[in-house]
């Protein structure tokens, strides 16, 4: 039998490990399971992916991108002329209050990196990359504190359910950003 060419298949099979974990957690992901959800034979995971953590690796690059977007779409963070405790704190609110199952997995696969090395590496380009795009506003430790107090809020938020309080991100990050 021929083979089929399919050129979107590693990208259905990388949705379908954050569609598997979005809805199992790490614990459920497994070849067997993504290939079911992908819809794909179990031999197309494995030759994508030879290992778990290659996969969790290539889904958390795709989460990140969706927190790049994210920035991105705020023009205000390149603006010297808006502020930019506001404008992160706002940035923030819309990440929260958009679909909360990409914004729990992005930190589920983040926090993965505690116990699976391979995606440590992953974990630090989205820190670093947070870090120089604020470093274009701020110094580069003020930029890392920010990038920290912005993890250390939406971490608050995901674990205990608590709204998002907009008005007190801007007033921490304002402090970071003041020195004060």
């Amino acid at each position: 039998m021929a083979r089929r060419y399919d050129p979107e298949r590693r990208r259905r099979i990388i949705d379908a490990a954050i569609r598997v974990v979005g809805r199992s957690g790490i614990a459920g992901l497994s070849h067997r399971s993504v290939a079911a959800e992908a819809d794909v034979p179990l031999g197309s995971t494995t030759y994508h992916f030879k290992t778990l953590d290659e996969l969790m690796v290539a889904a958390l690059r795709q989460a990140n991108e969706g927190f790049a977007k994210a920035i991105a779409s705020r023009g205000g963070l390149e603006d010297t002329r808006t502020d930019l405790a506001t404008e992160l704190a706002g940035l923030l609110g819309e990440w929260l209050a958009g679909e909360r199952t990409g914004v729990e997995l992005e930190y589920e696969l983040y926090l993965a990196a505690l116990r699976r090395p391979a995606l440590r590496p992953v974990a630090a380009e989205w820190c670093e990359d947070v870090t120089v795009l604020l470093s274009r506003r701020t110094d580069p430790v003020t930029a890392r504190a920010l990038v920290a107090l912005m993890d250390g809020i939406c971490l608050q938020v995901l674990l205990t359910g608590t709204p998002y309080d907009e008005a007190y991100a801007r007033e921490m990050l304002d402090r970071v950003i003041s020195g004060t």
